[in-house]
Order: C-alpha cells, then structure tokens, then sequence
C-alpha cells in the first residue's frame, strides 16, 4: 500500500496561516520603521535692550548678535547628517537676526510666517516638513502655544527675562506619544574691552 499523505497536507496547511502572520508583522514593522518622525525645535529671539518696546522692531543688540552666533553653534550639527531641513521666523527684525547666522551656514532662506495664527501655521509647518528638522525663531509668547498645538508638553513655564538661551524640541513620531524637551544652549561671552587690555598691557610695573 502506498503511504498516506493526509498528514503531511495537514501540516502545510497549518503552516501557511504563521507564515502569512509573520509576513504580515514583519510588513507593518517595517512600515512604521520608515514612517520618519518629525522634529520641530522652538526657540525665541536673542537679546535687545532692555525697555525699547517690541511694537517698534528693534534689532539684536550685541549680546543678541553673540548669541545668534552660539545658537548657529549649537544647532549647525544637530543632526549626524545634517542640520535643520527649515528655519521660520517672523516679520520682526529680531527673530530673523537670531535665525540668520545658521541660515548662511548650512545654506538655508529663511521662511517667513505668522506663528501667531498658531492653527494654521503649525498645519503648514507638519504638511511641508513632515519627517524633516525643522527650526523656528519666534517671541517668547508665541511658544507655548505652538507646544501645545503640536500636542507636546501643556506645562510649559514661562520664559523669564534671562531664559533667552532656552531651546524646546518636539518630536513628533508616526505612530506614538508626542515628547517635548528642553535644553539650554548656553550663554554668549561677554565681550573683551581691548582698549583696557592693551592699556593694561603696557602699563609699567610698580
């Protein structure tokens, strides 16, 4: 007699159900593998002098400008590829001065928006630069609520007046929970008075 073969059909018949169920979730791994999360970093415009009001758009003084300078630093080699994909900043003088010096180094323009329409400007933002690194310079009132339409953190503290180094960054992924994080990027350098250094210099010992 021959062999019967029922069995064996039995077992190939069991296995093609796991093998479609490993396809299936090796397929959705993969799907949300390449679904790359989006990154939106706020940070406010640097320093102007003291009691001159924002109404009259006033330029970084030179603390300001150092410190524009210290956040290209920081933020020039943000990513191990690159760095930021956009940079936004307002109309005013003092967000697009923050914002230039890392937009001549790594070769970006400047785009400029309303941050304070804060449901449209943030539905452009994620349908533009979705998967993408992206930069935005604005007043410090304009801040948390983008935080909190981008669904990050709704206990943002308030920016004090020398918070001007703080720097937020959503992260934003396909599928999961929205993070917010804060750092510091530090303080600008006071400037040298080279005038009472050479004069110090030469000055005879007693």
């Amino acid at each position: 007699m021959e062999p019967a073969v029922r069995p064996k059909r039995k077992i190939r018949i069991r296995i093609v159900p796991v093998v479609g169920y490993i396809l299936v979730a090796l397929a959705l791994a993969w799907f949300f593998e390449v679904q790359a999360t989006t990154t939106i970093i706020l940070v406010r415009h640097a320093d102007v002098d003291e009691g001159v009001p924002l109404a009259s758009d006033p330029s970084l003084n030179a603390r300001g400008q150092r410190r524009a300078e210290l956040l290209a630093d920081f933020l020039a080699d943000v990513d191990v590829v690159a760095s930021v994909d956009a940079i936004y900043a307002t109309t005013s003088k003092r967000t697009q001065q923050t914002a230039a010096p890392l937009a001549d180094r790594i070769g970006q323009k400047l785009n400029i928006d309303d941050p304070y329409r804060v449901e449209r400007f943030v539905r452009r933002v994620i349908r533009d630069r979705r998967g993408k690194i992206t930069l935005i310079v604005a007043d410090a009132d304009a801040i948390a609520p983008l935080i909190d339409e981008l669904h990050g953190s709704k206990h943002l503290p308030a920016f004090e007046p020398g918070d001007a180094g703080e720097l937020y960054v959503v992260t934003i992924p396909y599928y999961g929970k929205v993070k917010t994080l804060r750092f510091d990027y530090g303080e600008p350098a006071e400037q040298i008075d080279a005038h009472a250094d050479a004069t110090s210099a030469v000055s005879p010992s007693p």
